[in-house]
């Protein structure tokens, strides 16, 4: 086994590539790590409550390995990403706010704005960093960091990555999570979604002009009856069982493409929710949650066969807001509820998670925090978790432990501001999508859009689906959170677009709230 390193939590950002302290004294039994991420898992695609009470949605959908989760752990009704999918990735990863990344759209094509963002009618678009994370310093349209599987495995972990990557651009290092840091990558590529859930389907590969969107590797399971979040989890556990007999301690990043579109139903859970009389997409969106359900308890299930689920930490995590614009069955924009609107919106459907952590022997059971977090607090929190604590990175790290809040050492004070930004266009419209910033500080959420700088603000302690812009009732907090919000764009040089009217950089906030 490698010896792992005992750091003191310094996070220094510097122009320096990555160096280390010596070791200087062993940890006695450094914890085992598995983040399990879900793609497009909105807030209320679980029977786990996250809200004050249940409601329709936790009733129908069937999540028995999140419930179990909730009970041996910590669940946080507070938690966010961003409102896409790429941006949280490399926040995850690096952890940096996406407006100082730059990374703030999904990935694909190397050095490429989307088509949508080229066709705007009203906004000239940044070039953002298109080509995503690169662990190499001078690469073009790319963020240079210290990615937390190299920090993991440099420490001594053994690294695994399973599923859904997307944190690089075809053609560049960070397309192969093997370059990050991960010793084993499983079905990652730059794509975001699968081109196909099943293995009668090759999963994509084999049809013409779909080559991008084909999963790769797994042709073990070509031509067989057998749904992709199945395929992967078996391989990860696999890849576990590989080291899991020497000391060595895992991270394993179990990163599902389910339950992002294309929407395919699971034949081993659809039928029960076609009895239920849900229209054929919602009953195969149900039977994806399901699946993905079932790989959280195989992984659960394997832990304690393998008796070392008491030094294994779980974090349970989505990547973006439950899809709700386009895509789904029924009223668009009310797949979230009591949230207002979904993936890709400002709104609190776009970014608010479920999210869920076990670390036996430091979390109360059962236990439940209002602590409001972001998903590039993961970064440092993960480092702590396994004993990491000094480290140089070439980065600025914006995340801030969650550690002692998992221990029970501290509560959340209201004063903290969590940020987003994206100076970027998605596609869809519905309440809180399109390029925007926005800002949480305590009990209130203040949005500003940037292609007419109209503004949003909301108390969501009182008012958590949004229904009513306090804009007027309460200037003076419209001008706190501006300035607020304000003041951080600008400290970290964000992105801004160009109003192709005027030609001139969108305003910040503050500016169009004085009258400069």
């Amino acid at each position: 086994m490698k010896k792992m390193k005992n750091w003191s939590l310094i996070f220094i950002a510097m122009a320096l590539p990555f160096s280390s302290c010596q070791p200087e004294e062993l940890p006695e039994t450094p914890p085992n790590i598995v983040v399990f991420l879900v793609d497009d898992m909105g807030w209320q695609d679980t029977s786990v409550p996250f809200w004050t009470s249940r409601t329709p949605f936790n009733d129908l959908y069937k999540t028995p390995n999140m419930e179990r989760l909730a009970k041996e752990g910590m669940k946080f009704t507070q938690a966010y990403a961003t409102p896409v999918c790429s941006p949280t990735r490399v926040s995850l990863m690096t952890g940096m706010n996406a407006a100082r990344h730059r990374v703030t759209n999904w990935t694909l094509h190397k050095d490429s704005i989307k088509t949508m963002e080229k066709s705007h009618p009203e906004l000239e678009f940044p070039l953002w960093n298109v080509n995503g994370l690169s662990p190499v310093g001078g690469d073009s349209l790319s963020v240079h960091a210290m990615p937390l599987p190299q920090v993991l495995h440099d420490a001594g972990y053994f690294t695994i990555h399973s599923g859904k990557a997307h944190l690089g651009a075809i053609g560049t290092p960070g397309e192969n999570p093997v370059n990050l840091g991960f010793d084993i990558n499983i079905a990652g590529h730059a794509a975001g979604a699968p081109e196909s859930y099943l293995g009668t389907e090759n999963f994509g590969n084999g049809k013409d002009g779909k080559e991008v969107w084909a999963v790769p590797g797994l042709k073990k399971f070509h031509g067989k009856d057998i749904f992709l979040t199945e395929a992967i989890t078996q391989e990860a556990l696999k890849a576990v069982d590989s080291v899991v007999t020497t000391e060595q301690p895992f991270f394993l990043y179990m990163s599902h493409y389910a339950i992002h579109t294309p929407i395919m139903g699971d034949s081993r859970f659809l039928e029960k929710y076609l009895e239920k009389g849900l229209d054929s997409t919602e009953a195969k969106y149900a039977s994806m949650i399901e699946g993905m359900d079932k790989s959280l308890g195989d992984i659960m299930n394997y832990l304690e066969k393998k008796n070392i689920v008491e030094n294994t930490v779980i974090l349970f995590m989505s990547d973006n807001g439950g899809l709700s614009a386009h895509a789904r069955g029924g009223e668009p924009h009310t797949h979230n509820a009591p949230l207002s609107s979904g993936k890709g919106s400002m709104h609190e459907g776009g970014i608010r998670e479920p999210m869920l952590v076990k670390w036996p022997g430091k979390i109360e059971p059962e236990s439940v925090s209002d602590y409001q977090l972001i998903i590039e607090d993961f970064y440092p929190s993960i480092l702590e978790i396994a004993g990491i604590d000094s480290l140089q990175t070439i980065q600025k790290v914006d995340g801030e432990s969650f550690v002692p809040i998992l221990k029970g050492e501290k509560e959340y004070n209201g004063i903290r501001p969590l940020f987003w930004h994206y100076p970027n266009e998605w596609g869809p419209t519905g309440p809180g999508i399109g390029a925007s910033s926005a800002v949480r500080k305590g009990d209130f959420k203040f949005i500003y859009y940037h292609v007419d700088q109209r503004m949003e603000l909301f108390n969501i302690a009182q008012d958590i689906g949004e229904t009513e812009n306090l804009m007027q009732q309460n200037p003076e907090k419209a001008k706190e959170m501006a300035a607020v919000l304000s003041e951080y764009l600008k400290g970290v040089n964000a992105q801004m677009p160009i109003d192709k009217e005027t030609k001139t950089l969108v305003p910040y906030p503050v500016e169009i709230l004085n009258g400069n």
